[in-house]
């Protein structure tokens, strides 16, 4: 962590010191822009609280950054908050189809992870929400690092599509923690 900001282990103590928001579950929103950190933290926070992560790239695609929520509601969140497990399939980026199934236990701590996971439709529902802020040069290039210089053009079209939905949503004003992902490796 860089300095001044809570390390992992601090974060976790603060969600487990949260009360339950979504019927037994304690769900974290990890949020920010494409190539910000995010799964770096979930990562780190899996560990330090022993969560359950379901990242929203197993729901959005190239062609839906932002509409894919629905079907997270339906198949994770509504059963979670009546204390039942989540079942959902994850999208498959690159056959773009829904692949294997995935089992969400309602119990501890969940962790959202990814684009859009702190918006307005859940918000109510979070013990915490985090956001994780990056300059965009620098999201841009660990997002072509991963997926190409090809997909530029793509990487284009989500960044838009995402500063739309955080201007007409204000995700970052109605976070807990605004967390810096500029460590090498996102946020350390």
């Amino acid at each position: 962590m860089h300095a001044g900001h809570p390390s992992p282990e601090e974060i976790a103590a603060r969600i487990l010191d949260a009360p339950p928001r979504l019927g037994p579950v304690r769900l974290v929103a990890i949020d920010g822009p494409g190539g910000a950190g995010k799964s770096t933290l979930a990562a780190q926070l899996r560990a330090a609280c022993g969560a359950q992560v379901v990242r929203t790239d197993d729901f959005a695609a190239w062609d839906n950054p932002i509409d894919w929520w629905p079907r997270l509601e339906q198949q994770v969140l509504l059963p979670l908050g009546q204390g039942a497990a989540g079942r959902y399939q994850r999208y498959d980026w690159e056959r773009r189809e829904l692949a294997e199934w995935h089992d969400v236990v309602a119990d501890g701590v969940v962790i959202l992870e990814g684009v859009s996971s702190a918006r307005a439709a859940v918000r109510g529902r979070l013990s915490l929400a985090i956001w994780v802020e990056t300059p965009r040069e620098l999201r841009l290039t660990r997002g072509l690092e991963r997926d190409g210089d090809g997909a530029l053009p793509l990487w284009n079209e989500w960044m838009a599509a995402e500063d739309a939905h955080f201007a007409a949503d204000e995700t970052r004003d109605h976070v807990d923690l605004v967390l810096p992902g500029t460590c090498k490796g996102g946020v350390t």
